[in-house]
């Protein structure tokens, strides 16, 4: 493994630090982690740099763009007739450039790519290392919110998420996302999801039943969010050539999101950008009033950037927000600079806001985007200390109470657990987590130092290793000095990215069940 680069010649330093220790000539090389603003630019001719012959393939911070060199590209068979599929994914490739983004990546490079890149022995590695970091952190239940399954995957995710020691429940939803992407026809897809739901309708590693999962914009950590005024350059002024990307466009949104509201299903909806939250909140209003559904808890996931009003209008629909509090800690100091501009960098996840106004919040990782550490989430919720040591927006920070809730009641609440997780209650599942201080007494700056000793799940105790410990003790250092180091125990695994590999498949980290 390799430490996280922090500038672009240490960047390329490190692969070709990657290239020279691989014995295997034609050995692929994959790298997670690369993000331009921090390691400068990158494409095809760089990296043809780095090896003209070893295929190397680097996936971004992201985790929605990749890269490859001329020997990768040459490898899959890539040319320009194979890219143009006649959707909007074909404009998200650039080939000469070796670079694929949002539905160009996942549409038309990932299935090419899997068969290297999401190798049985990989995928097995980065299970194995995510029970290890999941149990370290105290996480006793959590949600995949769009499970996509590549054959075998379900088998390994019994097999080793199933495990009798393994000491959490692993949920996951259907991925309407997928469904398009494969073709499956409106008029099908309520059988299709059925179909999945019905592999595993109950027990330690299982589907939630009437539950989908719905996209709308591109990653905030791309900056590929739909914004409604636009992105900024360098020098704060307007850039014409930075513009977000749909994932599932609107039209496309707007008639999954009718398909399952009428039969039913609770919607979960990706969406990072203002622009693209505006028309989330204009699907679920027309939902609302073509077919009221009371109690239908929407659940709108990251919402990075949004406006007062928006929150007026999450509470007005009945919607609830599940929230990634580290994206201001993380990136409000860079994207103040590029992108963003101060205002909207600062008051990124409007936490109090959809508070204040009685919406329920809950927190998720995104594993690796955030770290998947309930505590490192509160920390980062109720205090808001970027990088450079500022608080971002100190009017959006919650108490450490409800930053508690939010990994655990309201959590369960998001995914209708609550009658069985998220807390301590005659009844309910008695899964929860021991740690060495109290969340709700200790300085707000200290809550990310408290050390998890161990969780009960299912009657048993499953103490926390010391080098478990000192795992989380590091890793919480890391966060400390740079957003880019990676949300796991493994700083830069450039032969296996071995737990980046898992996240495309077992991602959004929600945390429930827990107790103080």
């Amino acid at each position: 493994s390799f430490a996280a680069a922090h500038s672009h010649d240490e960047y390329l330093a490190r692969l070709r630090s990657a290239d020279a220790a691989l014995d295997d000539p034609t050995e692929w090389l994959f790298s997670w982690g690369y993000h331009a603003l921090w390691h400068g630019h990158l494409d095809r001719s760089i990296l043809d740099a780095i090896s003209p012959t070893r295929p190397i393939g680097i996936w971004q911070r992201s985790c929605h763009e990749f890269y490859l060199n001329t020997a990768a590209i040459e490898a899959l068979g890539i040319t320009e007739d194979t890219m143009q599929d006649g959707t909007p994914a074909a404009s998200m490739v650039d080939l000469a450039a070796g670079h694929w983004w949002e539905s160009g990546f996942f549409t038309l490079l990932l299935p090419l790519v899997a068969p290297v890149f999401l190798t049985p022995e990989r995928l097995v590695a980065g299970l194995e290392q995510m029970v290890r970091y999941l149990h370290q952190n105290g996480v006793t239940a959590f949600n995949e919110p769009g499970a996509a399954l590549m054959p075998g995957l379900w088998e390994l995710y019994e097999a080793i998420l199933g495990a009798d020691d393994t000491p959490f429940s692993s949920y996951f939803l259907v991925d309407a996302r997928e469904q398009a992407e494969a073709g499956v026809e409106p008029d099908d897809c309520l059988a299709h999801a059925a179909q999945q739901i019905a592999r595993a309708p109950e027990g330690k590693v299982s589907f939630f039943a009437d539950q989908v999962k719905l996209f709308a914009d591109g990653a905030i950590i791309s900056q590929l969010m739909q914004m409604k005024d636009g992105y900024l350059d360098a020098e704060g002024r307007p850039d014409p050539h930075h513009h977000g990307e749909w994932l599932m466009t609107p039209e496309r949104l707007e008639e999954r999101s009718r398909l399952y509201w009428d039969a039913g299903y609770q919607l979960h909806i990706h969406v990072n950008g203002d622009l693209g939250l505006e028309v989330v909140l204009d699907t679920l209003e027309r939902r609302m009033r073509e077919r009221p559904r009371p109690d239908h808890r929407s659940v709108i996931v990251h919402v990075a950037t949004s406006t007062e009003d928006q929150s007026d209008r999450i509470a007005r629909l009945g919607a609830i927000v599940s929230s990634i509090p580290s994206y201001p800690v993380g990136f409000a100091d860079t994207y103040a600079e590029v992108g963003l501009g101060p205002e909207r960098a600062d008051v990124m996840v409007r936490n109090a806001s959809v508070l204040a106004r009685n919406v329920p919040l809950s927190f998720h990782s995104d594993l690796p985007m955030g770290p998947s550490d309930p505590l490192g989430m509160m920390a980062c919720a109720v205090n808001r200390v970027t990088q450079s040591g500022r608080v971002a927006a100190p009017h959006q920070r919650v108490s450490a109470l409800d930053a508690l809730r939010a990994v655990t009641i309201e959590a369960a609440f998001s995914w209708r657990k609550e009658d069985d997780l998220g807390s301590i209650t005659p009844g309910k599942l008695a899964n929860f987590t021991v740690v060495d201080d109290d969340p709700l007494a200790v300085d707000p700056m200290r809550l990310g130092d408290i050390e998890v000793i161990g969780t009960f799940f299912e009657g048993r105790w499953f103490p926390v290793a010391d080098a478990s410990r000192a795992n989380r003790r590091q890793a919480v250092d890391a966060r400390r000095r740079s957003p880019i180091e990676p949300a796991v125990d493994v700083h830069g695994d450039h032969h296996g990215c071995a737990c980046a590999v898992v996240r495309h498949l077992t991602s959004a980290i929600d945390a429930a069940g827990r107790a103080a």
